[in-house]
């Protein structure tokens, strides 16, 4: 009898400890809402990551042609990118908003009104960077790139003109299967494409006359694969009976309301990707150039990198923030902004534990020189930091457009890393000849101010929940 009484006090302090366990670790993760966002950002990461590379993959077959068509192709990508595939995805950011709170309020008819208008928007501002893109070459040579180099690369954007249409409407309805945590079937018609797109590229550049110019047409083919895929589905899916109904002229009437918030997210997205291309053109203006560009290069294709797994946090976090907002439920709605936040810094102390221990090893996928790989080792510190900013900034950024704070993102994004980020760079670049250091710690300044000034943002200004029928906005305050 005693023996067994022992037994019952041991199981009941036993589960007294375990309930203690689970209560204090709750505390710091809310385990089913983490669960939630990670089944979310993984699809989204793998999808960006897909997308990425049907670009990436034309360069390489394009590189492979010769040292001209390497660098004619890598400078296109860069310019396409920075103009317009950032800008377009910037765009597309308006439905983050629109898309996700018309969901969570349940007025599922606007979502397909407000990604025909969305498309309509991407389509204009494709015509007018087309425009762009076709006078790259005079472009660029006043830009101080090579004539040779900068002739080459106009070749490889002309072909990529078309891609850039299919682009623009890729990632508008990537964003309103998003808004409705639709992202299992993103990963599968964003895998296909690519699959194609080797057997593509490969054809048109290796057997056909086309050549270099097979590598951008194969881009731009894979891409239009990759639309109509995307509209058949939405088309014929039951489960986007209630969410698309059908082109509707109704759709013109919502432009203007969409552009309200699509020229800011653009302007959000393309301010941070232009600050990262300066540093690349200032590494350009150092003595040993051609060392420091290369380095460079290597830290912003690492950031890059990192970033895409932030992507998907980002995205998890506009999503929920902009359902819980649409719902009426604010409270909710910054506790999954809290939860986002503490996932992403545990994904980028496990990428900066990552880089700590093989900074030679990556540093050796870009290049072959000892000093390249040795100064890389000494950057390594700087990355680490800038990566664990750049992580807080991005879920902010995601809550940010999720709750229809576009125009103060602009701002945030504009101060800080124009007015604060790029001249300390500058300064301690060249003033104290720090050079790719000091570019870098400019950087991160930018990057700190940038997250300060948005966590400032989201804890100030009150949370609000935007009115789909009538477009105003209803100030709804959020509890402390």
């Amino acid at each position: 009898m005693g023996s067994s009484l022992n037994v019952e006090v041991d199981v009941g302090d036993g589960i007294r400890e375990g309930r203690s366990k689970k209560s204090r670790w709750e505390r710091v993760l809310d385990l089913r809402e983490a669960k939630t966002q990670v089944k979310f950002a993984v699809p989204m990461v793998l999808c960006n990551v897909f997308y990425f590379s049907i670009t990436m993959v034309s360069v390489m077959f394009a590189g492979h042609l010769g040292k001209l068509e390497l660098a004619g192709s890598t400078l296109a990508n860069s310019w396409a990118t920075v103009t317009g595939f950032a800008f377009m995805t910037g765009l597309s950011g308006a439905l983050e908003t629109l898309c996700g709170q018309g969901f969570g309020a349940k007025m599922y008819r606007m979502l397909g009104l407000y990604l025909q208008s969305s498309c309509i928007i991407s389509f204009l501002f494709s015509v007018i960077i087309s425009v762009l893109w076709f006078y790259t070459e005079p472009v660029l040579v006043l830009l101080h790139q090579d004539p040779e180099i900068s002739r080459t690369a106009a070749l490889y954007m002309k072909y990529l003109i078309p891609g850039l249409f299919a682009y623009g409407f890729v990632q508008n309805i990537l964003r309103f299967l998003q808004t409705q945590s639709i992202v299992l079937p993103l990963v599968l018609f964003s895998v296909i494409p690519l699959g194609i797109h080797f057997g593509i590229v490969y054809c048109l550049v290796n057997k056909t006359s086309l050549g270099f110019k097979g590598a951008p047409l194969a881009a731009s083919i894979s891409l239009w694969i990759s639309f109509i895929l995307l509209a058949i589905y939405v088309a014929f899916a039951k489960k986007f009976e209630n969410t698309w109904r059908g082109l509707s002229f109704e759709s013109f009437q919502h432009i203007l309301r969409n552009l309200k918030l699509a020229l800011p997210s653009a302007a959000m997205v393309c301010l941070e990707y232009w600050a990262f291309e300066i540093l690349v053109f200032l590494a350009g203006l150092m003595p040993n150039s051609e060392i420091t560009t290369s380095l460079i290069a290597i830290c912003v294709n690492t950031e890059t990198i990192a970033y895409m797994f932030t992507y998907g946090l980002s995205a998890a976090a506009s999503t929920r923030v902009s359902n819980e907002l649409g719902a009426g439920n604010p409270d909710r709605a910054k506790h999954a902004m809290a939860v986002t936040l503490k996932i992403s810094v545990i994904l980028a102390f496990a990428v900066v534990i990552t880089l700590a221990f093989g900074h030679d090893i990556w540093a050796g996928f870009f290049s072959d020189s000892h000093s390249i790989i040795k100064k890389f080792a000494e950057m390594t510190p700087l990355l680490a930091v800038s990566i664990s900013i750049d992580a807080i900034q991005g879920v902010l950024s995601g809550v940010a457009r999720g709750s229809g704070w576009q125009h103060l993102a602009v701002w945030a994004n504009l101060g800080t890393f124009y007015f604060i980020g790029m001249p300390i760079a500058v300064v301690l670049g060249f003033k104290f000849k720090l050079y790719v250091k000091g570019l870098w710690i400019g950087l991160i300044c930018g990057l700190s101010c940038q997250a300060a000034t948005l966590m400032l943002i989201t804890l100030r200004r009150k949370w609000t929940k935007i009115d789909l029928s009538e477009g105003r906005k209803v100030e709804t305050p959020i509890s402390a």
